[in-house]
């Protein structure tokens, strides 16, 4: 599923986008979404069960029923949770579903919501404002809205469109620059108060792009991911790329597979030591990277690997790394830095606790086990095999042979003389 909140480590932290369930951490909070359930509870304190639960299949349709767009009553969709994020503080968190529904919580002094809204299209990502006052929604037709939170019922108001869709949005650290990825390759830089004043385009990725970080300890900074298998560095303002890995190249003996796809799913950050994770679709691998702001580059560092397919990764401020996978016994994975080396810490009482919160819960992940790769439909139509070229030009030769011998036989099976008209000078 995907989603912009702060990431643990200080960077915003989407919950996923629609691609499957995800999580997303802030201080002491972890929210963990599959199918339309919302599982949200504070991993590191000690205690009684304090497990909150919303199931978007309880939630009151007949506002969305009796919408109408176009003339045409909405299509109604499945109670899936899209995309999620909690505020910088943590004092906030937001969700979309499949449904159209824009829901807002308070989490503090317990989880609490406070306003349902519809939303025109199916959303991709969103992210809080640094300042707590919007939340900015990206949707599949390529249009970003906001929506207040100060006025928790008011509608959303449109900021800017692209031509295709928009796969990620993200906010510039202090809130002046509004940062969307697309479909068709591109990176686009808006300022927030006037969006529709565009200060620059990142260009460089060859095929669209699926994540973009902006990276909170070095304002000036974006990373990038694409389905073309590259993860980048840019100075966004300007739009000059400063760095490209090839993720191929560090991918140890997957990399043989000339066929595989290093398409990014996940990007993490943590400010306590620069460190990047990055997980890829259909890969059972974690990537950890950190980065060199002086330098402007990224180091390769390590890579965890799992027995089964990641779903999602997210940094704790002090380095801790959650992995959520597809396994029903271990759905959950915790990482602690040692030594320069990240290591499982398999007796962790958070982790047991919110593990056991997934598993009691696994009814609602289950569906996305073993399921088809979401950006496999992303990628460009591809002409280049000659193989399917020529199977192509086959059929259509075929086609054209069956319709000519249709015009020359008359219904009664008489062969029609066929006049072609010359064309006149």
């Amino acid at each position: 599923m995907a989603g912009g909140g702060r990431d643990g480590g200080g960077g915003r932290r989407r919950g996923g986008g629609g691609h499957g369930p995800a999580m997303a951490l802030r201080g002491p909070l972890m929210a963990a979404a599959g199918g339309g359930r919302l599982l949200a509870a504070r991993c590191r304190e000690h205690g009684e069960d304090n497990l909150f639960v919303y199931d978007c299949t309880n939630v009151e349709k007949k506002a969305l029923e009796d919408k109408w767009q176009d003339g045409q009553p909405t299509d109604k969709g499945s109670d899936d949770i899209l995309a999620f994020a909690f505020s910088p503080s943590g004092d906030y968190f937001v969700l979309t579903d499949d449904n159209k529904r824009l829901i807002l919580f308070r989490t503090k002094p317990s989880w609490e919501c406070i306003s349902i809204r519809s939303v025109n299209r199916r959303c991709t990502s969103l992210v809080i404002t640094a300042a707590e006052d919007k939340i900015l929604v990206a949707d599949k037709s390529g249009d970003v809205y906001s929506y207040s939170i100060k006025e928790p019922q008011a509608e959303g108001k449109l900021e800017l469109g692209h031509l295709s869709m928009v796969l990620d949005v993200a906010l510039s650290p202090d809130d002046r620059y509004i940062l969307t990825a697309d479909r068709d390759e591109k990176i686009r830089v808006s300022l927030t108060k006037a969006p529709y004043n565009i200060v620059s385009y990142c260009l460089g990725h060859k095929e669209f792009v699926s994540r973009i970080l902006a990276v909170p300890n070095y304002p000036d900074l974006l990373l990038s991911a694409s389905g073309d298998g590259t993860l980048r560095l840019w100075h966004y303002k300007s739009g000059d790329e400063v760095y490209c890995c090839h993720l191929s190249s560090v991918c140890g003996p997957d990399a043989t597979k000339t066929d595989q796809k290093y398409t990014v799913t996940r990007i993490a950050y943590c400010c306590q030591g620069g460190y990047v994770a990055v997980l890829c679709d259909c890969i059972p691998t974690v990537y950890i990277f950190q980065l060199d702001a002086v330098a402007q580059q990224l180091a390769y560092k390590q890579q965890i690997s799992l027995k089964h397919k990641g779903w999602d990764v997210a940094f704790e401020e002090a380095g801790d790394i959650w992995i959520l996978q597809e396994d029903s016994e271990a759905p959950l994975q915790l990482y602690r830095p040692c030594d320069g080396q990240w290591k499982p810490v398999p007796d962790d009482e958070g982790l047991q606790r919110m593990s056991k919160y997934l598993r009691d819960n696994w009814t609602v992940f289950e569906g996305f086990v073993g399921a088809e790769s979401y950006y496999s439909s992303l990628y460009k139509a591809s002409f280049d095999d000659t193989a399917v070229y020529l199977q192509r030009k086959e059929e259509r030769l075929q086609q054209q042979k069956k319709k000519k011998q249709d015009l020359q036989h008359g219904s009664n099976g008489q062969t029609k003389k066929i006049k072609i008209e010359e064309p006149s000078l």
